[in-house]
C-alpha cells in the first residue's frame, strides 16, 4: 500500500466497480489495505460485492451511484466524504459499449456512448475535484482503451468518447499539476468481461442492418476479428487491476500504462508509423481484407434493381 505516497489507509472511489474491470481492482486494493468505495447501478451487483467483502473481510462497500445524473453523483461522493472525510483515489471506470457504424447509430444511441463513457466521467471528477484540491494531493485514473489511440469499424461512436477522455486527461495534467494533483490514463485492449454481454445488449437495435445492410460485410468482418483477439488474449481482468494498482502507486507516475500486448503494440505503431500504414494494419486486423472490399465494391446498392425496372 503506498502510504508514503497518498497517507495511511487511503481511500479509493470507483465508477463501474460491480463488475469486469473494475470489480478486479476494487477487491485487489481493498485486499492491499485500500479503503474502497464500489460505486454503481446495480444493487443486485452491489449486494453480491459487498457479500463477498464481508466473507473475505475486505474494507471495501458499494455505493449507490449512476454517473449520469447529477444528484446521484454528488450524493455518493458526500456520502464518502462524510464517513471517511476524504477521497485519495477516484478511479473513472464507468462505461459502456455500443457498436454501430457511425450512419446507423442513431442519435439517441449517441448520446447515451456519450453521456456515460465521457460526461459520466466529467460529472464525477468535478464532483471530487474541490476536495482534492483543498487537500493538495489526490490521484485521478481514467480507464481509457486502445481504442482511445485507435478507431476500428463499427466502433466509432465508442472510440471517440475515449479520445475525448484521453484530451480531458490531457488537459487535467497541466491544470492539476499546481495543486499535487497527478492524472492517469489506463489503455486497455481487449479483455473478456461482462462488457461483451452488455455490448451485444445494448447494440440489438442494429441487428438487421448487421444482418443486411450494407455495411453487413464489414459487420461480420470486424466482429469475427474481435472474437478472435478476444479469445487469443490472455489477459484477465486481475491483470489490469495490477497495473492500475501500479498507476496508483508510483510516485511519479506514466501519463498512461497500457494493458495487453495490443495496447502496447498500438502505442508504439501510433508513434512510429505513418497514418497510410496504420489505416492498412487496422484494417488487415479487423477483416476488412481486400476479398471483403471487392465483395462490397461489387454488390448492388439497395433499390438499384427497383430504380433499373422503373427506368426500363
Amino acid at each position: 500500500m503506498a502510504s508514503d505516497v497518498l497517507g495511511d489507509k487511503p481511500v479509493v472511489l470507483i465508477t463501474g466497480a460491480t463488475d469486469g474491470l473494475g470489480r478486479a481492482a476494487a477487491l485487489l486494493m481493498a485486499e492491499r489495505g485500500y479503503r474502497v468505495f464500489a460505486a454503481g447501478r446495480s444493487s443486485e451487483k452491489r449486494a453480491e460485492l459487498d457479500a463477498l467483502a464481508r466473507e473475505r473481510k475486505l474494507p471495501l462497500e458499494s455505493l449507490q451511484m449512476d454517473v449520469c445524473d447529477d444528484s446521484s453523483v454528488r450524493l455518493a461522493v458526500a456520502e464518502v466524504l462524510v464517513k471517511v472525510g476524504k477521497i485519495d483515489v477516484l478511479i473513472n471506470n464507468a462505461g459502456v459499449v455500443i457498436a454501430a457504424t457511425v450512419e446507423d447509430m442513431v442519435m439517441d444511441d449517441w448520446r447515451k456512448q456519450f453521456e456515460t463513457n465521457f460526461y459520466g466521467m466529467v460529472r464525477v471528477t468535478q464532483s471530487v475535484l474541490p476536495h482534492m484540491r483543498q487537500r493538495r494531493k489526490g490521484r485521478i485514473v481514467m480507464m481509457s482503451s486502445v481504442a482511445g489511440l485507435v478507431t476500428p469499424p463499427t466502433y466509432g461512436p465508442y472510440s471517440a468518447s475515449k479520445h475525448a477522455m484521453e484530451a480531458v486527461s490531457n488537459a487535467l495534467r497541466h491544470e492539476l499539476y499546481p495543486f499535487g494533483i497527478k492524472t492517469v490514463l489506463i489503455e486497455p485492449g481487449y479483455i473478456v468481461t461482462g462488457i461483451q454481454k452488455a455490448t451485444a445488449e445494448l447494440s440489438k437495435q442494429y441487428q438487421e442492418k448487421m444482418a443486411s445492410g450494407p455495411y453487413a460485410k464489414i459487420y461480420s468482418a470486424a466482429q469475427a476479428a474481435r472474437n478472435s483477439t478476444r479469445s487469443a488474449s490472455g489477459t484477465t481482468p486481475e491483470d489490469c487491476a495490477r497495473i492500475i494498482l501500479r498507476a496508483v502507486e508510483a510516485k511519479n507516475p506514466k501519463a498512461r500504462y497500457g494493458v495487453t500486448p495490443l495496447a502496447i503494440l498500438v502505442k508504439w505503431s501510433k508513434r512510429l508509423m505513418p497514418d497510410s500504414l496504420q489505416d492498412a494494419l487496422i484494417r488487415r486486423s479487423t477483416g476488412l481484407t481486400s476479398e471483403v472490399v471487392r465483395e462490397i465494391v461489387n454488390e448492388k446498392p439497395a433499390g438499384a434493381k427497383a430504380e433499373s425496372s422503373h427506368a426500363d
